[in-house]
């Protein structure tokens, strides 16, 4: 069996792709050095290999060859990653986990909505807005979240089962959802999805969320009531930026000794 390539090239790779994915003048960004010396690892000689073989041109075309690329070999680079994009991919939502390091977990948390720290494992964030023009107005677009010393006025405690469900919901769109996953007939999966996401954390791991149904009880029944139904205290910003109003918004935060994890989706039009 063939060595693993070590996680600095499987990250360097990652980057890459994205930069070409995101790339909008003529000129791509060229292949990173030192890639090649580590083409005997079999998840990044595939990746690479099919990178190659993609036609440049016509550009859009490559653009959306190169993010199918993107989202494959993320899932291919861990269980944890597959689970994220199979749930919350096609919707908007934002997933990403720092470290814990402070004994106040809210401002581990602020420091994840304003994407100041990495998640510790390198594995994918799910973030459609890090790279919005938004963010010179309003830092941590979409969110405008409290400081760290109100954080926890705004969230309540959640029982873990009820976190996945919360979780689970947010495969659904805000508006006009015609499918709420308590009626798919995969309905089952994307629970599974939503539980890996949150077997990260661990058996200890606490829950919160702004959903204001968990005030009086932790285990408010999110399946049933699904996106639609479900009221929160609110960490959307409120301006109104090229366009797109952001109307509502239902987070889930998981915290353990060693990491927090933030789950947010959106609804805006």
């Amino acid at each position: 069996m063939l060595a693993p390539v070590g996680r600095a090239a499987l990250d360097l790779l990652e980057t890459h792709l994205e930069a070409l994915w995101n790339a909008t003048d003529a000129s791509l960004p060229p292949e990173p050095l030192g890639l090649a010396a580590e083409e005997e690892d079999e998840l990044l000689r595939w990746a690479l290999n099919r990178l190659r073989s993609l036609p440049r041109e016509p550009k859009d075309a490559f653009s959306r060859e190169v993010g199918s690329l993107l989202t494959e070999f993320r899932s291919r680079r861990s269980p944890w990653n597959a689970a994220a994009l199979r749930l919350l991919d096609d919707t908007y939502t934002f997933v990403a986990t720092g470290p814990r390091r402070h004994e106040d977990w809210a401002h581990d948390v602020h420091a994840v909505l304003h994407r100041t720290v990495a998640d510790p494992r390198g594995w994918v964030r799910l973030d459609w807005d890090r790279t919005n023009p938004a963010r010179r107005t309003v830092p941590a677009y979409p969110f405008d979240p409290p400081d760290p010393a109100q954080l926890p006025a705004r969230l309540y405690p959640l029982e873990a089962e009820a976190a996945v469900a919360a979780l689970a919901i947010m495969a659904e769109e805000w508006q006009g959802e015609q499918a709420p996953v308590r009626s798919r007939p995969h309905r089952d999966a994307l629970l599974a999805d939503a539980r890996s996401l949150l077997d990260r954390y661990g058996p200890s791991a606490r829950y919160w969320t702004n959903a204001t149904a968990a005030a009086c009880d932790p285990t408010p029944n999110f399946l049933t009531d699904g996106l639609q139904g479900t009221a929160s205290h609110c960490f959307h910003t409120r301006e109104y930026i090229a366009g797109l109003d952001i109307f509502e918004d239902l987070g889930v935060v998981a915290v353990n000794d060693e990491e927090v994890g933030v789950f947010w989706s959106f609804g805006a039009y």
